[in-house]
This record gives C-alpha cells, structure tokens and sequence, in this order.
C-alpha cells in the first residue's frame, strides 16, 4: 500500500474515532520530491487552525512511530483553499451561493452562482439578456449539472 493511501486511512480513522474530527474528511494527500507531505483536509463545520495543528501532529507521530519518511520531512496540513478545484459533494453544499467556473466533460464551460446541490448535482443560475425586437429582456436561466459531468468546479472569488 502507498504511503499516501496507508496515511489517508489513519486520518479516516481519527476521523471516526474522535467526536472533534467528526465532519471532517480528506480531500487530498500528496507527497513531493525531498519527503515533503502536504495534507489538504477540510470539514463541514470549517477546518480551524486547531484542528489542523491537531491533525498534524497526528501524522508527525505516525510517520516518526512507523519510520515512513525517515528522520527529515516536511508536513503542512490546511484546507485546500480557494484556488483548488472542488472534489466532493460536501464542498459544493459549503459553497452555495458563490461564483463557480465548472468545465464539464463535454468541453462546455459556465461561470455562474451555484444555486443549489446535492448528493447528484449541482445547480447553477445566471442572469442572460435576450432580445425581443429592440427590447433587452434579463432572465434567470438554471442549468443542473451531474457531478460525472463535472470535470473540473472552482470557486471564483468577487475583486
């Protein structure tokens, strides 16, 4: 088993074990070249600075305990913040009401407010301007997307 699978277990276990992990999940575990770990976590609740740390640690002792990476690493635990594309049904529902830029898998882009989502999909609403003779008529216009039709969702920030 890879290390990054073996350390996704741990966390899903701590997960289920501790009643101050209890909504959180990973999102993602990657380690890059010279032992450096970074562990993307997130949870329902909001991902605390404490919690993090918490998490961290953890890991620290498991890799020191289980001799993983030997005596020089590098661990950074934190959400996967607002430039990483969301992955689970879970972030959708923390992000209704933001600007989403979904790339779905028949090449079709949208830059739209998430209005809704689910277990299945996600719902999208924008504002389209039509024309009716010389008459410029604004209208909600709702798009539902099925997650396997997402290839790639990232919230966009307002600047």
């Amino acid at each position: 088993m890879e290390l990054t699978e073996r350390i996704g277990q741990l966390l899903q276990e701590k997960y289920s074990s501790d009643e101050m992990f209890a909504d959180c999940y990973t999102v993602e575990i990657e380690l890059k070249p010279g032992n450096k770990l970074f562990i993307y976590a997130d949870s329902d609740s909001g991902l605390s600075l404490l919690k993090c740390q918490k998490l961290s640690r953890f890991v620290e002792h498991q890799l020191d305990e289980n001799g993983w990476l030997g005596e020089t690493y590098g661990i950074e635990v934190s959400s996967p913040g607002i430039e990483r594309p969301l992955k689970f049904p879970r972030q959708y529902l923390k992000n209704v009401g933001r600007t989403l830029a979904v790339k779905c898998t028949d090449k079709t882009e949208h830059l739209a407010t998430m209005k809704s989502a689910d277990e299945t999909q996600i719902v999208l609403t924008q504002i389209v301007v039509e024309r009716d003779g010389k008459k410029k008529i604004k209208k909600e216009v709702e798009t539902a997307i099925p997650y396997e039709q997402i290839e790639k969702a990232v919230v966009k920030l307002p600047f």
